[in-house]
Order: C-alpha cells, then sequence, then structure tokens
C-alpha cells in the first residue's frame, strides 16, 4: 500500500524540519564562484576556545579571582594566534571562520578586560568607572571593524592600531600582578586605572604602526640564536609569568608610539619652492643673454 500523498515528505521539506540549517557559504574555486557546506572543525574549534576561555575570565573577574582571569586571558590571547595560522597551514581559511574569530575576539578582549577592571578598580568611581570600561570596549569594537574592512589593503607586517589581545593583555595583567602582591584599591588606584583602560582603548583606533609578527614562519629555518632567546624566555616566563608578560606587554604596547616619534625625527623636512634643504634662499644666476631693450639702445 502507498502512503496517503499528506504523509510524502521532500528532500528539501525534511530539511526544513531539522532544528539547525547546514552552513552555506560561496567560495572561489578556478576562477568559479561554487557552493560550500559545512565549515572547518580545527581551526573553529580554537577559536570557540578563545571564545570559552573569555567567557571564563568575565566570570572570574566578577567573582574577584583575578589570578584565574588573567590566565584565562592570557589562554584566549595563545588560542587566537592560533586558530588563524592553523587556517593558512592548512588551507582552511573561510569567510565563517573570520566572521567567528571577530565575535570571538570582541568578547575576549573587548567586554572580558573592561568588566575584569570595572570589578578590581572601577566600582569606587560610579560613572567616571562605568565610562571608562565602555570607551575601552567601543573602541574595541571599532578596532575590529576597522581591521576587518582593511584586510588585504594594508601592509600585513604591520597593524595599524594597537591589537585587541594586547590591549586586553596590558588592561588585565595591571589587576592580575595587583592581585598577586595584594595591592589595595584606593582613590588613586582607581583613577590610575581608568586613565590607563581609556588611553589603551584608544590606541587601539589610532594610527600608530604595530609589528605584526606574521612574517615570521615556522616551516623556515631561523638563527640559532634566536632559539636560544626564545628558550631564556620561556624561562623567564615559567619563573615569573605575571611580572615577565607584564613588561612584555609595556613594551610592544610602548613599541607604536615610540616608532612613531622616531619616524618623525628621521623624516628630512622637504624644502619650499626657491629653498635649499638649509633654509636658504637660492638666487639664481643671471643669464648672460641682453635684454630687446639693450641691444636697441645699442
Amino acid at each position: 500500500m502507498k502512503a496517503p500523498d499528506s504523509q510524502i515528505e521532500s528532500p528539501q521539506e525534511e530539511e526544513r524540519l531539522l532544528p539547525i540549517d547546514e552552513h552555506e557559504e560561496l567560495v572561489s574555486e578556478g576562477g568559479k564562484q561554487v557552493r560550500r557546506r559545512g565549515i572547518y572543525l580545527l581551526p573553529n574549534l580554537l577559536t570557540l576556545g578563545a571564545l570559552f576561555a573569555g567567557f571564563y575570565a568575565v566570570i572570574a573577574g566578577m567573582s574577584g579571582n583575578f589570578n584565574e582571569a588573567g590566565w584565562a586571558i592570557l589562554i584566549a590571547g595563545i588560542l587566537d594566534g592560533l586558530d588563524g595560522r592553523i587556517a593558512r597551514l592548512t588551507n582552511t581559511q573561510s569567510a565563517f571562520g573570520a566572521e567567528f574569530d571577530s565575535l570571538s575576539d570582541m568578547v575576549s578582549f573587548g567586554v572580558a578586560p573592561a568588566l575584569i577592571m570595572f570589578s578590581w578598580a572601577f566600582e569606587l568611581l560610579g560613572n567616571v568607572g562605568w565610562a571608562a570600561s565602555f570607551i575601552y570596549m567601543s573602541c574595541a569594537a571599532l578596532r575590529l571593524a576597522r581591521f576587518n574592512v582593511q584586510l588585504g589593503t594594508v601592509d600585513k607586517r604591520f597593524f595599524l592600531g594597537l591589537a585587541s589581545p594586547l590591549a586586553a593583555a596590558l588592561v588585565t595583567f595591571f589587576p592580575w600582578v595587583a592581585f598577586k602582591y595584594g595591592i589595595q584599591v584606593t582613590p588613586l588606584v582607581s583613577y590610575l586605572a581608568a586613565i590607563l583602560t581609556v588611553f589603551t582603548g584608544l590606541l587601539m583606533i589610532s594610527n600608530y604602526r604595530y609589528y605584526s609578527f606574521k612574517e615570521l614562519h615556522f616551516k623556515g629555518t631561523v638563527p640559532y640564536i634566536v632559539f636560544v632567546f626564545a628558550v631564556v624566555l620561556l624561562v623567564l616566563i615559567a619563573q615569573n609569568p605575571h611580572e615577565v608578560l607584564l613588561t612584555m606587554a609595556i613594551i610592544y604596547v610602548a613599541s607604536g608610539p615610540l616608532w612613531w616619534l622616531y619616524r618623525r625625527q628621521l623624516k628630512p623636512s622637504q624644502p619650499k619652492a626657491g629653498q635649499n634643504q638649509a633654509g636658504k634662499v637660492t638666487v639664481l644666476p643671471k643669464s648672460g643673454k641682453k635684454s630687446p631693450e639693450k641691444r636697441n639702445k645699442k
């Protein structure tokens, strides 16, 4: 016996009944636009891990456990650096992965540091405290939006503006170190933390150039001294992770303005028309030809 027509469902109707639709996106293969279904597992799992670490940092910071919050932000930064490299090495880049990575960065390096700093030092400041946190979070969103639209149009060797993971490191590692040494939060400390948070946010939307380290290829060879330096750095981080990581974040954040000042000192001033580089007026030699009036007089 045949089933009634009302009980027969086409494959398209079965797909509509699924609670979660399959992801599809257009990609270019061989110069043609083709539709690809599904997402790549490995790089997106790393991005998901970074998102979870950022979420856990929020929970830990709001609970007053700034030590775990600092470690969570560090783990989120490591996973965020790995997902893009893994995607490029395995040729698994996708538009879905790029968007997912930006949303993860907003939570881990935008929302989480703002709430951690607010829980540590800004409750004493009232409206000034939440304003400082909101400014930082807004700058992180603007920085990520600008980064997404400038892909492929800027020099990959440099970041235009402070990268959000490094900004989050600077903002989060201060409470991390202070919590370790039991530093009491006074009104002076709160105001200094607010200034630091706002200044770090403004660096994210600035035009200072920061080295991106994207030219470091793990497949190639490096000088032996580079490997020795990496070993020494790992030993220092293992001995005093809080202090060393905070110092590294401060040095990197300061490198952008310092490099900008250094380039301004080296940039030669452009001489005006009729002046040489010393600023002196250049006197043109007189021509040996005589004017028509003088020739007529003769």
